[in-house]
């Protein structure tokens, strides 16, 4: 069998490559977009990407055309990826160089940066440019209960994944039509007095491409803040599609390995597989999983989900002795959650 990424991959790369030559010739130059990252005090994981923006983008006026532009679904999907360029990470006592995906993506590791515990901040730079500040959250090495939510019909109304509806939310809606599911905001703001310093990181098959939306929606719904573990929906070395399924599961053992001491609340959705992969991670993994909390769609998401009033069967998700609590909103889920003083450190 040939080690060559699949064909799809190469095409891609290649579409990548000329685009960035062209948008170079243009003097467009090199700008880091920072994700927000997480980690204990024994070694953190930062992201970021690279991409290429106009000169006229760094104006006051620039900026702000910028910002309201990408209030419009659609523009947050045309960027243009720096391929595999070097770049400089400083965490704390730690100084590192990386060289990005063929996406232009960092996924950057460092352990021993000597970082105290809460929201710090990494510096990213390419060569002749400014540093840009990255957000981390530090748990304390200690922290033994931590959340991961969903994101789409978990926490904000989206529909997915039905192809029109999804591409009309996506890419034409504006921000502030989207809208929060009820109580979830004060669902986990309520966890979290009860588990002070516990991460909260929020799992999607959504593409990074769309994390600033998602930013200034938690912020304007009043949701903690968090890490956000997303996707790419381009093609992969082997396939031409990312599976998202695979993603969540991935990213679970992930956190597993990064936060070997805590056990997770799971929250999701009955529309797709959060039930199924789940239950999957609980009976692999039965000591990493506190409860397993599910919110119930009604019978018109349901349809709009995939197109049926009741939710997907599914594969058999197997005998597990995690607790599973479900309710049609965040309200139900915190009612549920105090009748098993589940709120309890």
């Amino acid at each position: 069998m040939s080690n060559r990424p699949f064909v799809a991959a190469r095409i891609e790369l290649w579409l990548d490559q000329r685009f960035e030559a062209l948008f170079r010739r243009l003097g467009w130059r090199e700008r880091v977009i920072t994700y927000t990252g997480y980690g204990s005090e024994a070694g953190a994981r930062l992201l970021g990407r690279v991409v290429l923006s106009p000169t006229f983008s760094d104006t006051q006026i620039g900026k702000a055309a910028e910002e309201f532009l990408r209030r419009r679904g659609w523009r947050n999907f045309f960027t243009a990826a720096c391929v595999h360029i070097r770049y400089e990470l400083t965490f704390g006592d730690v100084t590192v160089q990386g060289t990005s995906d063929r996406g232009g993506c960092i996924d950057h590791r460092v352990r021993g940066h000597g970082v105290e515990p809460g929201w710090r901040q990494a510096q990213i730079r390419v060569e002749g440019g400014e540093p840009t500040p990255a957000p981390v959250l530090v748990c304390p090495d200690d922290a033994t209960f931590g959340i991961v939510s969903d994101i789409d019909d978990t926490i904000i109304t989206t529909l997915l994944p039905r192809p029109f509806i999804a591409a009309w939310n996506t890419f034409i809606r504006t921000e502030s039509a989207r809208q929060a599911v009820p109580g979830m905001a004060a669902f986990y703001r309520e966890l979290l007095d009860a588990h002070p310093g516990s991460p909260l990181i929020f799992l999607s098959t959504g593409a990074w491409n769309t994390q600033p939306f998602l930013r200034r929606f938690l912020k304007r719904h009043r949701y903690p803040d968090g890490p956000m573990l997303l996707t790419d929906w381009g093609p992969t070395n082997t396939g031409w599609f990312r599976s998202g399924q695979q993603h969540k599961r991935q990213s679970l053992l992930q956190l597993s390995t990064d936060f070997p001491n805590v056990s997770w609340l799971l929250v999701g959705d009955d529309g797709q597989h959060d039930p199924e992969i789940y239950g999957e991670y609980a009976r692999n993994n039965p000591d990493r999983v506190r409860l397993i909390a599910i919110r119930q769609l009604n019978p018109t998401e349901q349809f709009l989900a995939h197109g049926t009033t009741e939710p997907l069967e599914g594969e058999p998700e197997g005998r597990h002795d995690a607790e599973v609590v479900e309710a049609p909103d965040g309200r139900g889920l915190l009612r549920a959650l105090r009748r098993r003083n589940l709120l309890r450190a």
